[in-house]
């Protein structure tokens, strides 16, 4: 509607976006709630490529934190983007990444997952190179190389996966046939890398912090909810419903993808630390913590899983919370680097007050929700007594420290300026963010206070998920 008849009036526009995003959010939490478990076919191809969907339990979480997510960020969206150019487009992209973000979490195979992936790419290409600067379009045609590149590398795991298996379909436990194949090992490296590349590994990371270039709204919602984390799920279900942990677990396949995402996390996080730009920051730290999740889904046990997803969730709701309040700050002020951010806290107190919330749970302290996922991470790292869990653990917990260092001091700084200089003193037009943007950092911030405090009810959830309960 957004694009076939643009609208005049911002107030209209805004209007009808929420409205939309609004009705899908309320049919979403309907079909979690009353739609059976069973595949739905909507069209076949050939030989088992079809498209199917089916509501279980990884989609119940991964379509339901969307679900929570998008209506609060377009209420930041309608403030931030206030005065740019062509808003007609920049919202009718938004709403439809929304809608196939949702078609990725639903999908049933290799063949229906593959197809959203793709399109996600499709759409969020404007988005990424919105501002059409030449920054801007150099990220876009970045993203576009990587995570198209990475999707031709899937595309062999989604046809080796179905015509080998049942179709590709997502079974707990695998639906690939028994017995050992050398085309299907080879098959899994390459679905694992082209799937990686959205969810950002080593070497396919760099697209990431070039994409921070984007509208923050772009950014929140790419780097922690949409496009990151659909290569994450990706991964999941090519692991645990693909090609399952029994026929995983041990193998030289298993050894280098654990490598490769141990070595992502900590050279991320040493990324971060170097990194100036505050929202490149965030963006290093999203590519690392990105392989935190990884590792435990790599792990080929029920408490990996489950602390991977875990993981998953949590660091959506404190990165979408740290992304808002860096984007307040650039917003605001007309500035992007750490070093400009002297004495900031003073001006918008309630902003950095939740950005600094945000940085004590993704650093892993106690009573905040990033804790829990970490700890976790640490538990079933330990717990597999295996080469790949004592790797990918020793490099979780040097990340752990380096992720204290890389995001705390942005909040010293902001209220305790270094060497004594308040830069914003005496400032009268720097001045806390608008409401509009204000109500989405809350709201995330006590999500991660209270997810943290009591988790019971979400760990019981992922539970059930990571055991084929759901």
């Amino acid at each position: 509607m957004i694009v076939i008849k643009p609208f005049e009036e911002e107030k209209t526009r805004n209007i009808f976006s929420q409205s939309v995003v609004l009705l899908t959010t309320i049919l979403v939490f309907i079909s979690i709630g009353f739609v059976k478990r069973d595949p739905v076919a909507v069209y076949s191809f050939t030989r088992g490529f079809a498209i199917e969907f089916r509501m279980d339990g990884p989609a119940v979480l991964f379509a339901g934190m969307v679900a929570v997510m998008w209506p609060l960020v377009m209420l930041y969206a309608f403030d931030y983007m206030k005065g740019t150019i062509h808003p007609n487009v920049f919202f009718a992209f938004y709403v439809m990444t929304y809608g196939i973000t949702l078609g990725v979490a639903f999908a049933a195979n290799m063949t229906t997952l593959y197809v959203f992936y793709e399109m996600l790419t499709l759409v969020t290409i404007p988005l990424v190179s919105y501002y059409q600067d030449h920054e801007s379009m150099y990220a876009g045609r970045k993203y576009a190389a990587y995570t198209v590149g990475g999707a031709s590398l899937a595309f062999f795991a989604v046809v080796a996966s179905t015509m080998l298996g049942d179709a590709g379909e997502f079974i707990y436990g695998g639906s690939l046939a028994a017995g050992s194949s050398r085309l299907l090992e080879i098959a899994f490296v390459f679905g694992f890398f082209g799937f990686g590349a959205k969810a950002a590994v080593f070497p396919l990371y760099s697209w990431l912090p070039s994409a921070s270039v984007a509208p923050t709204p772009v950014t929140a919602l790419l780097h922690a909810v949409a496009v990151v984390n659909s290569g994450v799920f990706a991964v999941s279900r090519l692991v645990w419903y693909v090609y399952g942990a029994e026929r995983l677990s041990g193998t030289w396949m298993q050894v280098v993808t654990v490598i490769t995402v141990s070595f992502t996390l900590v050279f991320a996080a040493v990324m971060a630390l170097k990194e100036r730009h505050f929202k490149r920051r965030l963006a290093y730290s999203t590519v690392s913590n990105l392989s935190y999740m990884l590792f435990g889904i790599l792990l080929m046990s029920t408490h990996g899983f489950q602390a991977g997803m875990m993981h998953m969730l949590f660091h959506g709701v404190i990165k979408m919370s740290l992304f808002l309040c860096a984007g307040a700050f650039m917003h605001g002020t007309g500035n992007a680097y750490i070093y400009q951010i002297n004495g900031i806290g003073r001006k918008m107190p309630v902003t950095f007050a939740f950005y600094t919330l945000g940085a004590l749970s993704l650093t892993g302290i106690p009573l905040f929700c990033g804790f829990v996922s970490k700890w976790n991470l640490i538990m079933a790292g330990l717990e597999a007594e295996s080469f790949p869990g004592m790797l990918g653990t020793v490099c979780l917990i040097a990340a752990a420290f380096l992720c204290a260092m890389y995001t705390l001091t942005v909040s010293i700084r902001a209220f305790f300026p270094m060497d004594g200089s308040d830069r914003y003193e005496g400032n009268t037009e720097v001045k806390e963010a608008h409401p509009l943007m204000l109500v989405p950092i809350v709201v995330f911030g006590i999500l991660n206070v209270v997810m943290g405090i009591f988790p019971g009810p979400v760990m019981d959830l992922i539970g059930k998920i990571a055991s084929g309960m759901i």
